[in-house]
């Protein structure tokens, strides 16, 4: 009855991960010869533990990424130009608290949005609020926000993720509101939060993409010069990574 009443109360106050602790030890018997503070000690790791948990998963469902990636899993052993101790600092997340950029440049298929997730998804780890959103969608939403009023609020999302990921920049020429839009959401963020841009197309061509040159330089210079920069090469790792031989492949 007393054991009842006292997961009763725990639920109550909102502390899961405690009643799971107190139910592991009554089902253990081995943790009764442990001392109460040890055993008072294991029940309180094991609702930080459920708690840091679920705040992971709500921090991963916010950051909607395009990819299930982390940073264990990728892959140095083809040559793409990765260098492993650049990856481990950026891995620490001290950019994210400087707010710092990373920009990371290379052909299709090389990995970069992988990479980007798996970015993204240790700052989660780390606490970290993150977005991602690929560059023709971010440009749909603010013309969707200017038509129905949410303007204001879309800017607001995206100002306060610590890490706001745009993949696919440079793929078609801006419009004038286009540029104008970039550039505000890039002001707002300037010194204040994260960016990690993902194109297929060197930097040197990001003024003929964007336009205008006046906010072309605008843009450049709250990117380029707080960021950490990666260029990716070699073949496609969707080719390398492929289970079809030879056979298996269509012939068209």
């Amino acid at each position: 009855m007393l054991h009842q009443q006292t997961i009763d109360h725990l639920l109550r106050m909102k502390l899961k991960g405690m009643v799971l602790g107190l139910e592991d030890q009554v089902n253990q018997t081995q943790t009764q010869a442990l001392s109460f503070e040890e055993r008072f000690g294991l029940i309180v790791d094991r609702e930080w533990i459920f708690r840091e948990d679920r705040r992971l998963k709500r921090l991963l469902k916010a950051a909607k990424l395009r990819e299930s990636a982390c940073m264990e899993d990728i892959d140095y052993h083809h040559k793409r130009g990765l260098n492993a101790s650049v990856l481990k600092t950026l891995a620490t997340g001290s950019w994210i608290l400087h707010h710092q950029n990373v920009i990371l440049i290379g052909p299709t298929g090389s990995g970069k949005t992988y990479l980007a997730c798996a970015l993204a998804n240790q700052a989660c780890r780390q606490g970290f609020t993150a977005l991602y959103t690929r560059t023709p969608k971010l440009l749909h939403d603010f013309q969707m926000a200017k038509a129905d009023g949410s303007y204001t609020k879309l800017l607001a999302r995206l100002a306060k993720a610590q890490l706001l990921i745009i993949d696919d920049w440079g793929l078609s020429p801006l419009s004038a509101s286009e540029r104008r839009d970039l550039l505000e959401i890039l002001d707002d963020r300037y010194n204040r939060a994260s960016t990690l841009i993902n194109s297929q197309f060197p930097i040197s061509a990001w003024h003929e993409t964007i336009g205008d040159p006046t906010i072309a330089d605008a843009i450049l210079d709250r990117l380029i010069h707080q960021a950490h920069k990666i260029t990716l090469k070699g073949d496609s790792m969707r080719k390398i990574h492929s289970n079809l031989t030879q056979t298996d492949q269509c012939v068209v």
